[in-house]
């Protein structure tokens, strides 16, 4: 037996983020493609880092490589809709973050999928690990749900 990457109720996620889904979104049998699943993941994180945390992906120092990524389908999406991520940090480390994220449809309280999704924070140019920007612990704070360990 399995066990879930992410809880699969929305009360387990302190934000959200919308996202619409797309016509190219949809594959031949008229859902939206499990690839896909991983794109929404990177919109909620990545967007949510910019909004609140003032990602610079352009020129900031330190970037986010994502090292692993994980997604359970639990019922499908479709376009047209605008789903809710739903989004959480379980680990807050020194140069890593792990994420929760949970994708709902409108109206719904159990989620179509959930996933998991780790950064690891590097120096741009030499891409060796550096540690989590302060903006960006600053952003990811209010999302964490398990205690932050100590830097």
């Amino acid at each position: 037996m399995t066990t879930p990457l992410a809880p699969a109720f929305r009360q387990a996620y302190p934000h959200f983020v919308a996202i619409p889904t797309r016509w190219m979104d949809n594959d031949i049998y008229g859902h939206v493609n499990n690839v896909v699943y991983y794109s929404y993941f990177d919109t909620a994180v990545n967007g949510h880092l910019i909004d609140a945390g003032h990602l610079d992906i352009l020129a900031g120092p330190a970037i986010g490589i994502v090292v692993e990524t994980a997604c359970r389908f639990h019922k499908s999406l479709t376009f047209p809709e605008t789903i809710a991520a739903g989004l959480r940090v379980v680990r807050l480390g020194h140069s890593s973050v792990a994420y929760e994220i949970a994708l709902f449809r409108t109206g719904d309280d159990d989620a179509a999928a959930t996933g998991r999704f780790v950064h690891v924070w590097v120096d741009r140019a030499t891409r060796r690990p550096v540690g989590v920007p302060d903006s960006i612990r600053d952003a990811l704070r209010p999302l964490c749900v398990l205690a932050e360990p100590s830097r």
